[in-house]
């Protein structure tokens, strides 16, 4: 089965490899599942993912292939000089040509990211959504989070959206959107019984690598297209 994810391979040395990974396999960590970290192991390639996409997400992953290559890559991410560009479907469409989500995230109920304030103290002024300071939890912890977006083509009814997360926070994209009233279809966190995949796709990743700034990119799915 790893061969077959082999197929998907964008770019590859002695040190990295760069999957487009399908939606609905996880990157690893899966209790009950096969994942990718697994399925390589299994076929004798040991793998660290320098960044995780989560399982109904597909597109760009990086893997280390070895410890050295992977603290190089790691502490680009958290240094956050690494430019990450996803793709998404919301809808409904509606929005403004581009976009900035400052809402912070904490975690709730059965571990549920969350905006870490009410959903009425959500404003947006000038294509800028954002909360109050004083809106925001003081009893629980919270996460500073951000992110951009550029409209690329929408209708009434969906929007496709170029999105860039400044900060790395699980979900974070996922429920940025959704809660200012656009959601990505599809989407398990926020629609009940989706049908078919979830649109949001790792598109770009840029990084620094072997002394020169690299970038890849998994093309948008076809399915994507408005």
């Amino acid at each position: 089965m790893w061969a077959d994810f082999r197929e998907h391979v964008i770019l590859e040395d002695e040190a990295i490899l760069v999957l487009n990974k399908p939606p609905g396999i996880s990157v690893m960590g899966e209790r009950h599942e096969s994942d990718l970290v697994r399925l390589a192991a299994d076929a004798g390639e040991e793998l660290f993912p320098a960044h995780r996409i989560d399982k109904v997400t597909s597109g760009v992953i990086l893997f280390a292939k070895n410890l050295p290559a992977h603290g190089a890559l790691t502490r680009q991410f958290n240094k956050r000089t690494v430019e990450k560009s996803y793709l998404a479907v919301v809808s409904p469409g509606g929005l403004p040509e581009t976009g900035h989500i400052d809402l912070p995230l904490s975690v709730g109920r059965k571990n549920r990211v969350r905006i870490a304030a009410p959903r009425e103290t959500i404003t947006e002024t000038g294509g800028r959504w954002s909360v109050p300071a004083s809106a925001v939890f003081d009893t629980v912890s919270t996460y500073p989070s951000q992110t951009s977006f550029t409209v690329r083509t929408q209708t009434p009814d969906r929007a496709l959206l170029e999105a860039h997360p400044h900060t790395g926070r699980r979900h974070q994209i996922r429920v940025h959107l959704a809660w200012i009233g656009h959601p990505i279809v599809g989407d398990p966190l926020f629609e009940k019984h989706p049908e078919g995949r979830t649109y949001l796709h790792s598109w770009r990743l840029t990084f620094d690598h072997a002394g020169t700034r690299v970038t890849v990119e998994a093309p948008m799915p076809a399915d994507f297209a408005l």
